[in-house]
C-alpha cells in the first residue's frame, strides 16, 4: 500500500438484516488490503441499486454473511494494487461491476477483472452509474431477449439507472424505442436518452396508447422493471413471437398463461450474478464502444453524502417516479 493510504476509514455497514436504519455509518473501518489480482479503490462514488435495498432486508435469495458493506458500482481511482495485477497501477480512474469489499465506503477491494478504465469524458458519479444499470441492460436486450436492430423494444420504467441505460443502449443499436415513466420529469428523461416516444405508465388507458404506437402490431421486447404490477398487461401488449423481460419484481401476479399460448410468447427472467466470463467481456467491450461512440452517458439522479446511505435506500424504493441514477458520494 502506498505511505499516504490511511488505516481507517468510514464505511456503512451492516450487522442485521432489516429496514434502512441498519445501514450504519462507521468511522473505524480498517482499509482492506488487495490480494492477489485485486486492487484498492479510492471510492469517490458509488452507485445504489434496488437489489441493495433487497439484500439488506433479507428478503433476497443471496444473503452475505454479516457484518456487511453493500454496494457494487464504484467510481475513483486506483490506490494501490496486489501481486500479479498487470493491467492497472496506482492512479487510474476506473470503474467496477462488482467489489470484494462494498461500495458504500471510502475504500474498497475489488477483483482485476471487474475494474474497468473510465474514460475521461465521464465524471466520477457518472463512472458508478455504469455497472450494474448497463450491464443489466445488456444482459436482458441481448443475451436473454436476443433484441435485433428494426425490432421494437418497450422499456416499461424507463426512467431509472437500467431504463435509460437500455433506452440509450437500444435506441444506438438500432432498435425502435418506446419507454414509460411515471412523472413529466421522468418522460422528458426518457426521451433525451433515446427513446423515440415516451408514455406516462400511471395514465388511464396508456397501454392502448402503446399499441396505437405499434399500429396494433405489439412490440417485440419488453425490459419490464415492476412485473408484479405489470407483466399481465406486457403480455398482451407483446406481438407474435414477442418476448418479456423481468428486470425487477417486488411481489407476485396472476397471469393468465393463455396470452403465451396465443403468441407463442416468452417470459424471461434476468439475473446478472449468472453472466459468465464470455458474456461480461462482450458486455464490457459494448459498453465501451458505447463510451467511445458517445451515446453511454449515464443519466444522474439524486446524490446522498455517505451518512444518507439509509435515505438512499428509502428513495430508491418509494420515490413516486425515478429520474436516473441515485448516486452515493464519499
Amino acid at each position: 500500500m502506498m505511505a499516504t493510504t490511511p488505516k481507517l476509514m468510514r464505511a456503512i455497514r451492516v450487522s442485521e438484516f432489516g429496514g434502512p436504519s441498519v445501514l450504519k455509518l462507521c468511522s473505524n473501518i480498517p482499509v482492506p488490503n488487495p490480494g492477489q489480482k485485486q486492487v484498492l479503490i479510492h471510492v469517490h462514488a458509488c452507485g445504489v441499486n434496488p437489489v441493495e435495498t433487497y439484500i439488506r432486508s433479507g428478503t433476497y435469495a443471496r444473503k452475505p454473511s454479516l457484518p456487511y458493506t453493500p454496494g457494487t458500482d464504484v467510481s475513483g481511482v486506483v490506490e494501490a494494487v496486489g501481486d500479479r495485477v498487470q493491467l492497472l497501477q496506482a492512479g487510474d480512474r476506473v470503474f467496477t461491476t462488482a467489489t470484494e469489499t462494498g461500495g458504500y465506503a471510502e475504500y474498497t477491494v475489488v477483483s482485476e477483472d471487474c475494474v474497468h478504465r473510465l474514460p475521461d469524458p465521464l465524471d466520477y458519479k457518472q463512472g458508478a452509474a455504469i455497472g450494474i444499470p448497463y450491464c443489466t441492460a445488456y444482459r436482458a436486450l441481448f443475451h436473454k431477449a436476443h433484441a435485433k436492430a428494426g425490432e421494437t423494444v418497450l422499456i416499461h420504467g424507463a426512467s431509472g439507472g437500467v431504463g435509460v441505460a437500455a433506452c440509450q443502449m437500444a435506441r444506438a443499436l438500432g432498435l425502435r424505442v418506446l419507454g414509460t415513466a411515471g412523472t413529466t420529469e421522468g418522460l422528458e428523461l426518457v426521451l433525451r436518452n433515446g427513446a423515440h416516444q415516451a408514455f406516462n405508465h400511471k395514465e388511464e388507458g396508456y397501454t392502448s396508447k402503446i399499441m396505437d404506437a405499434t399500429k396494433g402490431q405489439g412490440v417485440n421486447v419488453i425490459v419490464e422493471m415492476l412485473s408484479n404490477v405489470n407483466l399481465s398487461n406486457d403480455l398482451q401488449m407483446l406481438a407474435y413471437g414477442g418476448r418479456v423481460t423481468v428486470v425487477g419484481s417486488r411481489g407476485p401476479i396472476e397471469i393468465n398463461p393463455r396470452d403465451t399460448m396465443a403468441k407463442e410468447s416468452s417470459i424471461i427472467g434476468v439475473a446478472l450474478p449468472y453472466a459468465t466470463v464470455e458474456e461480461k467481456a462482450e458486455c464490457a467491450a459494448a459498453l465501451f464502444a458505447g463510451m467511445d461512440a458517445g451515446w453511454l452517458k449515464p443519466a444522474l439522479g439524486k446524490q446522498y453524502t455517505l451518512d444518507m446511505a439509509y435515505q438512499a435506500h428509502i428513495d430508491i424504493i418509494d420515490c413516486p417516479g425515478a429520474s436516473g441514477k441515485m448516486v452515493l458520494t464519499m
